[in-house]
């Protein structure tokens, strides 16, 4: 690996030590009762629907340019390109399961926890100019269609009023225009977006305390984790490469394909009749992985 690449493989490994630290607070909170169901599921909201799209807008204050547009399209590009061979591939790989596996492994294929955890690794690795790349490659989602036959219309109203797309639309029309904010609006809404990384990560700390240690290291969880983790970004990695994508737009697209499965699996599992049990066993493995995996794909790039 070059000096380069290894700078970047430490810089994402302190991070992620970071990001580990807050997820062992919320570990331990939900542990010592401090995040009972209750209010670990209203932070949940908080953070969803306060401090990511927050953070999100927050990702749009910049300079408007062509150049940064044109990136922002191709990270959409690539988003849309590797959503498809996600979808493929989970229709290919996991057939010889049960369904309440089945659907679980097709979710945890297609969507990662780019939101939660993502976002938070591309901002501290990447800057500003990253976390506008990633706020724009995150921007839709499917998978709750492979745990419920969901009417196509209704799907498309609820990744449009997603609150995370709401911020990207409207940091995009604020970006474009040159929209001036009040200084104070501008503080208060950089500051609650700069919450979003602790708070996430303390709540997937909260989540994965529910599962049981003991049973928790399943060979499907592992063949998950291969595939999300490792097989996707390797041929994103490679794709990119040779179109000669330039390297901030490959590096973003790259550790957002490589994230750790949506700690969302889980809760859906247990709403949609999936094995939840087994959800939150991939949700634990996957995560506590990307600790290793996502520092290591950085030596690549």
């Amino acid at each position: 690996p070059s000096r380069g690449s290894m700078d970047s493989f430490f810089k994402m490994v302190d991070v992620q030590t970071v990001l580990f630290i807050y997820m062992a607070v919320g570990f331990f909170c939900r542990k010592k009762g401090i995040f009972n169901d209750a209010a670990r599921d209203k932070l949940t909201d908080f953070v969803v629907l306060i401090t990511l799209p927050c953070m999100i807008f927050e990702s749009f204050h910049m300079e408007f340019s062509l150049e940064s547009l044109k990136q922002g399209g191709v990270a959409v590009l690539i988003a849309t390109a590797m959503a498809g061979i996600a979808l493929l591939l989970g229709k290919v790989l996991y057939n010889r399961f049960p369904y309440q596996e089945k659907s679980i492994l097709q979710y945890g294929t297609l969507v990662s926890n780019s939101g939660f955890a993502g976002l938070p690794v591309v901002s501290g690795a990447y800057g500003d100019e990253g976390l506008f790349l990633g706020s724009l490659f995150i921007m839709w989602s499917a998978g709750i269609s492979l745990f419920t036959k969901a009417d196509a219309k209704q799907a498309v109203r609820k990744v449009l009023l997603n609150p995370g797309i709401i911020a990207v639309e409207v940091g995009l029309v604020w970006m474009l225009f040159q929209l001036p904010l009040p200084h104070f609006v501008d503080a208060a809404v950089d500051n609650l977006g700069a919450c979003t990384s602790p708070m996430a990560m303390a709540l997937v700390g909260a989540i994965l305390a529910d599962v049981p240690l003991k049973t928790v290291f399943d060979p499907k969880c592992f063949y998950l984790v291969a595939v999300r983790q490792l097989l996707l970004p390797a041929v994103c990695l490679v794709a990119l490469r040779l179109l000669g994508v330039d390297p901030l737009t490959a590096g973003v697209s790259v550790v957002l394909t490589g994230m750790p499965i949506g700690s969302t699996t889980a809760i859906l599992a247990q709403k949609y009749g999936a094995d939840a049990q087994f959800a939150s066993k991939c949700v634990f493995i996957s995560t506590l992985t990307s600790l290793v995996t996502v520092p290591i794909l950085t030596l690549f790039l």
